[in-house]
Formats: C-alpha cells, sequence, structure tokens
C-alpha cells in the first residue's frame, strides 16, 4: 500500500531529505513550506499522516496542529521541533500531535516512528468495518457513531476532538476492561509516550466535562485508583 504524507516545514534541505526517504517506505509526499499553505493542501488533497514542523513563519506549528485536529476524520500528526524543552513536548501531546521528535534526529529513527503511526492508521481503517454492520455503540444515553465519527448525551450532539473521541471509543468498546495510563498511551494515541501519562489524565478530564452530567462523580468513565480507568459495564 503506498501512503500519502503531507510535509509542512519551512527549511527546504530537510522537507526534501524527508520526501526522499518517505519513498524507501512506499510514501508519496508533499511539501508545504507555511502553516498557511499547509492547511489549504490538507483540506484539498486525501493524507494519511502530516510531518509537521512546530516553528513556522506564519501560523506556528501549535496553531496548525489545532486546526488540523478540528478538521472532520483521523489523521495522525508527528511533530518535528528544534526546541526540546518538557513545556514544547506536553504542548504538542496536548493539542494532538501524535507523536513528537526533537531536531537534530535520526532518519532510520524517523521512518520507525512514521510507519508505527501508518499501521495504526492501516489498522483503524480495517476494524471500522465490522462495528458499522451493527450500527451505533449505545450505553445509557450515550450513543457514538463510529461512521460519522459523531458522539450524542440524550440525543444531544457533543462535540470532541478526534484524540478525545478515539479515547471514548476505545473505551465503550471494552466497557469494564481497566487500563492503565501507559496502556492507553500505547493503543489509542498509537505510539509510547512514556513519562506523558498527564497527558492521559487532561484528556479523561475534558470527556468527562463533555459527557457527563457531573464530572466529579461520573457515571462512564470510572478511575480505578491506583490502575487507571475504565469504562462503567451495563
Amino acid at each position: 500500500m503506498t501512503h500519502k504524507v503531507l510535509i509542512i516545514e519551512d527549511n527546504p534541505d530537510i522537507a526534501r531529505l524527508l520526501r526522499l526517504h518517505l519513498r524507501d517506505i512506499r510514501c508519496d509526499a508533499d511539501i508545504a513550506a507555511h502553516g498557511g499553505e499547509g492547511l489549504r493542501r490538507f483540506r484539498d488533497g486525501k493524507y494519511d499522516l502530516v510531518v509537521l514542523d512546530l516553528m513556522l513563519p506564519d501560523l506556528d506549528g501549535l496553531e496548525v496542529c489545532k486546526s488540523l485536529r478540528a478538521e472532520p476524520g483521523y489523521v495522525p500528526i508527528l511533530m518535528l521541533t528544534a526546541r526540546s524543552s518538557e513545556l514544547d513536548r506536553v504542548l504538542g501531546l496536548e493539542i494532538g500531535a501524535d507523536d513528537y521528535l526533537t531536531k537534530p534526529f535520526s532518519i532510520p529513527e524517523l521512518l520507525a516512528r512514521i510507519k508505527a503511526l501508518l499501521r495504526r492508521v492501516d489498522a483503524l481503517r480495517q476494524t471500522t468495518v465490522a462495528p458499522l454492520q451493527t450500527g451505533t455503540l449505545v450505553c445509557g444515553d450515550l450513543s457514538i457513531d463510529l461512521e460519522k465519527r459523531e458522539v450524542a448525551i440524550e440525543q444531544r450532539l457533543v462535540n470532541l476532538t478526534a484524540r478525545e473521541f478515539d479515547l471514548l471509543y476505545h473505551f465503550a468498546s471494552h466497557p469494564g476492561r481497566v487500563y492503565s495510563r501507559g496502556q492507553l498511551l500505547d493503543q489509542v494515541w498509537g505510539y509510547s509516550h512514556e513519562g506523558y501519562e498527564h497527558t492521559v489524565n487532561s484528556h479523561i478530564n475534558r470527556l468527562r466535562a463533555k459527557i457527563e452530567q457531573d464530572p466529579a462523580k461520573p457515571r462512564y468513565i470510572l478511575t480505578v485508583w491506583g490502575v487507571g480507568y475504565k469504562f462503567a459495564e451495563g
């Protein structure tokens, strides 16, 4: 299978190098040198993955990432940056990046991470067929439509980010199963982000604020103290 990648990177040498090596793993790539151009290309094309530089001349990478995550559908984002502070990493992951690599980086590591994200894309596409045959997941007043990627509480649509939807659907598909934060990072984010368990916490807090009548006393996403979280059974 050939995948289509969008590279949003203002350094032409890095962008061309990335495109050259992506061909080695059967990926075609388009290049955008500015954030605005990247958003236009993304909206006009159909991409399997975005490689996004943090420091861009017009819109910075964080703003572009937020805009990409507001678009319908799920496309993984690998963020590149010359800054390596903990704050930058956390911001990138919180806003919706799936992975984060600091310049200078090794090409083999970059390709390994890209392949891991693309495997997740392929797996998601293969697993969406069966659930659609049985329609929407219904859990009490909560309904989750995988095909439309819509969530409703008492028939009222709830606005979720792509990552929040993926996290909720993962929980609801396995009611009663307890997940550690590390397991959720691996299985929902698609790549191991060791040390970023607080990213899971913040996403769950936001999810509860959107789907729970009383986030302090959740009905759906329950805390299992000392272990992690689970979705309520029944």
